[in-house]
């Protein structure tokens, strides 16, 4: 069995249709289509239902899903232990982040920690959107994910991994000046996040608890909120945003609020990790923010 196959798998689930997952995965669709082929004939069950247009798993499907990240996850974790145990003067320290917190929180989180004692490891940051950066935890890629959180929102994460709160941010609807004066926001084009996106899915997950729908259907949407907030800059419609983005924005006059303040949807900003015991470098870490955390 390849274990690219099991990789290929999860691309088919994430991108929901094999022309994308081929092209992530780098080759042809008839080429990515054999190889998902090969997996169901040495699993000897088929994974994927083929009479339905969407990309929907079979209930073996589903059952194997948990098996490849568990098993990629597992294989990545024995790669770095195996590296690490072979490494002792250097490490490198992995994180997933999404995009926004990869702007306006790691850079100054990672400073105060570097302040208080050097790291003495590389740090390696890849920033994306949150089905991504869940992906490669699961595949046990990085060390650490920093996200936004909401106990309303779902995550892949469960009894196999653990976290801690680092702060605070908040959604909130905002446009440019010029556009509210001209009426009522909720008639107002909306810029909206995608399926992709973390905060898309607390927005969902709060607004869905507070029985409250969206305005209006989406005039544009993404998954970077960097990318509604530019579009809301240039008058394009009404976008929801973290705070910690928009701060400048509001202060300046550039962006307002497009909504009463009572309406913000408080999030966590959290850092989740492996419950099982990763590199040296990565234990450290965890253990002085910790300590660090107790002491405040």
């Amino acid at each position: 069995m390849d274990i690219g196959w099991l990789e290929d798998f999860l691309a088919l689930i994430e991108r929901g249709g094999f022309s994308r997952a081929a092209e992530s995965r780098a080759m042809s669709q008839p080429s990515f289509s054999r190889r998902i082929k090969a997996l169901e004939d040495w699993v000897g069950a088929p994974l994927i239902d083929r009479r339905t247009h969407r990309i929907r798993l079979t209930a073996a499907g589903e059952s194997f899903q948990l098996a490849a990240e568990e098993t990629l996850r597992r294989l990545q974790l024995g790669r770095e232990a195996a590296r690490a145990a072979d490494r002792t003067d250097h490490e490198t320290l992995r994180f997933a982040s999404t995009h926004v917190l990869s702007l306006t929180f790691f850079p100054r989180w990672l400073r105060r920690l570097e302040e208080e004692q050097p790291l003495g490891a590389t740090i390696a940051l890849t920033a994306d959107h949150m089905v991504a950066c869940e992906r490669r935890m699961v595949e046990g890629k990085a060390h650490f994910l920093l996200c936004h959180h909401h106990e309303a929102a779902p995550t892949r994460f469960g009894g196999d991994f653990r976290s801690l709160s680092l702060g605070r941010d908040w959604l909130l609807p905002v446009a440019a000046p010029a556009l509210l004066r001209e009426g009522d926001p909720r008639k107002a084009p909306q810029l909206a996040f995608t399926a992709e996106s973390g905060m898309g899915r607390i927005l969902a997950s709060a607004w869905e608890r507070g029985g409250r729908k969206p305005s209006a259907p989406p005039a544009f949407s993404s998954h970077l909120a960097s990318v509604l907030a530019a579009m809301a800059r240039d008058g394009r419609g009404v976008a929801w945003t973290a705070l910690s983005l928009v701060r400048e924005d509001l202060e300046q006059g550039r962006l307002a609020r497009a909504g009463p303040e009572a309406e913000d949807v408080e999030m966590e900003i959290r850092l989740w990790r492996p419950r099982a015991r990763q590199s040296p470098a990565a234990e450290a870490l965890w253990s002085r923010i910790l300590a660090s955390q107790l002491a405040d």
